[in-house]
């Protein structure tokens, strides 16, 4: 999560989403886990470490007490993390990210697929792809070979000046940042092979802590700009 000022950014995304998650899960939920829970105790962990004016925040839900976990254990615990970020990290950039597609990994399009968990290894391995390759970032696909997101971010796709998004029966994880640009902007669901990715006039990943990247580069491929900019004055967080 992003906190800015001592705000939650897109907290209501951020809650609905946990807690949809937590139910799919099968957790129980204790009734001190209310509304207003996720929002004091990440803003008190962020005023405790002096991070109010602007931090990235990561809370962990979790079952099984830190001991095994036998599935009979649905009480959950949790952690929360705040970490220092540049103000640069949420602003659009100015060069175009270079991006590439991560090989040998293909994420299942199962009804677990649009949590967002600590199951994290097809990321991981496109994440060190993308570093030994000297990307940005790295983007994967599905089990049918249709492109979804990228290691942190979900993807968007410009041709003609209509905006695109794999749906997310795709399998790509259901991003708060992804939610809201949906909300704010008339965006078509569709699914994206490589073949139309590489035609796209625009690309931009989005991610609730980094908002809105550009993608500059792919293979061979260059990608502008220019409708994302005006897009950006339409979306506000």
């Amino acid at each position: 999560m992003l906190v800015e000022d001592g705000t939650i950014a897109l907290e209501r995304f951020h809650r609905e989403r946990l807690f949809e998650g937590l139910r799919q899960l099968h957790f129980e939920i204790p009734a001190a886990m209310g509304p207003e829970w996720l929002t004091d105790e990440v803003l008190r962990t962020v005023r405790k470490n002096g991070m109010e004016k602007l931090c990235r925040v990561r809370l962990q839900i979790f079952a099984g007490g830190g001991g095994l976990y036998g599935g009979d254990v649905a009480h959950p615990g949790f952690l929360i993390e705040c970490f220092s970020l540049d103000a640069q990290v949420i602003r659009l950039n100015e060069n175009g990210l270079v991006a590439g597609f991560a090989t040998g990994l293909n994420k299942s399009m199962d009804s677990l697929c649009n949590i967002k968990s600590c199951n994290a290894l097809i990321y991981a391995i496109a994440a060190r792809q993308a570093l030994e390759n000297k990307w940005n970032d790295a983007l994967v696909c599905n089990t049918d070979g249709n492109v979804i997101e990228s290691t942190i971010a979900n993807i968007f796709w410009i041709k003609d000046e209509q905006v695109y998004t794999p749906p997310l029966k795709d399998g790509c994880v259901a991003g708060v940042m992804r939610r809201f640009v949906t909300a704010q902007i008339a965006v078509t669901e569709k699914s994206l092979d490589r073949e139309t990715l590489l035609q796209a006039d625009e690309v931009f990943l989005t991610n609730a802590v980094r908002r809105i990247k550009w993608i500059g580069s792919l293979r061979e491929k260059k990608f502008g700009s220019g409708y994302i900019h005006q897009l950006i004055s339409t979306i506000k967080t």
